[in-house]
C-alpha cells in the first residue's frame, strides 16, 4: 500500500483536529488556574502544552478559539497578566475532567470539581492542593494564528515559581513524577502505569451552558 499525503487545506476542520491530534501524542496536561478583573475565577484543563525555553524559564499552552468566542482562561489572562499552571496526576483526572466543558464565565470550576485552591505565593489565581507540581507563570505574549473556528493561540508565560510535592526534585532530576497525558480522542496515557484509559467529556449542565 503506498504512503498517504495528505493536504491539510483539503481536509474538514474536523478531519484536521482528528489528525493531529491523534499524530502529536502524548500531550501533558495544563489545568490552568486564572482570575478576571472582578476576582471571578476560572480553571480549564488544555493539552496543547509544551516547553518552551529554560532562559528565562517558559511555558507554552494554546486556548483554541471554539463557539465563536475566546476561552474564559484567554480573557483573564490577557487581563490579568498571571496564572497557574497545574500538572495532572491520575487521581484528578476526574475532577479535571469535570472542568473541561464550555460554562458561562460566571461558574465558578473550583467548585464544580471539588479540587482543592490554595494561595499562590507570586500572583493572585490560586494553584491547585492536589497538583503535584504547580507552575506560577506571569504573561510574556499571546500570539494569535489564525481566525474563526479552531484557530491558536499561544500563550507565551514566564515561570516565576514553581510548587512540587516533598520528593519529586533530588537538585539534578525530577524522580517519580507521572502525569497523565492526552492521546487522540477521548483516550489518555497514566504514565505511572503506562496504560491507556478513556475519558469522555462529561455533559454540560444547561443552566450553566
Amino acid at each position: 500500500m503506498p504512503d498517504l499525503s495528505l493536504t491539510l487545506s483539503d481536509l474538514s476542520p474536523e478531519q484536521v483536529y482528528l489528525l493531529l491530534t491523534g499524530i502529536v501524542v502524548p500531550r501533558p496536561i495544563a489545568l490552568v488556574s486564572s482570575l478576571d478583573t472582578k476576582g471571578i475565577r476560572n480553571l480549564a484543563p488544555f493539552s496543547y502544552f509544551q516547553l518552551g525555553g529554560v532562559n528565562p524559564p517558559s511555558v507554552v499552552f494554546s486556548p483554541v478559539t471554539t463557539k465563536g468566542r475566546d476561552k474564559d482562561t484567554l480573557s483573564n489572562i490577557r487581563q490579568t497578566g498571571e496564572y497557574v499552571i497545574n500538572l495532572v496526576t491520575a487521581s484528578m483526572k476526574d475532577p479535571m475532567n469535570l472542568t473541561s466543558p464550555t460554562y458561562r464565565a460566571d461558574v465558578d470550576e473550583w467548585l464544580e470539581s471539588g479540587l482543592t485552591p490554595i494561595p499562590s505565593s507570586l500572583v493572585k489565581p490560586e494553584r491547585v492542593l492536589e497538583s503535584k507540581v504547580a507552575l506560577e507563570c506571569r504573561l510574556h505574549q499571546i500570539v494569535p494564528h489564525g481566525i474563526g473556528e479552531g484557530s491558536a493561540n499561544y500563550v507565551i508565560g514566564e515561570v516565576l515559581l514553581a510548587h512540587l510535592k516533598e520528593g519529586l526534585w533530588d537538585g539534578k532530576e525530577v524522580r517519580g513524577f507521572s502525569p497523565i497525558s492526552r492521546l487522540g480522542g477521548a483516550d489518555y496515557l497514566d504514565l505511572a502505569s503506562l496504560t491507556t484509559f478513556t475519558l469522555p467529556r462529561p455533559p454540560l449542565d444547561v443552566e450553566k451552558s
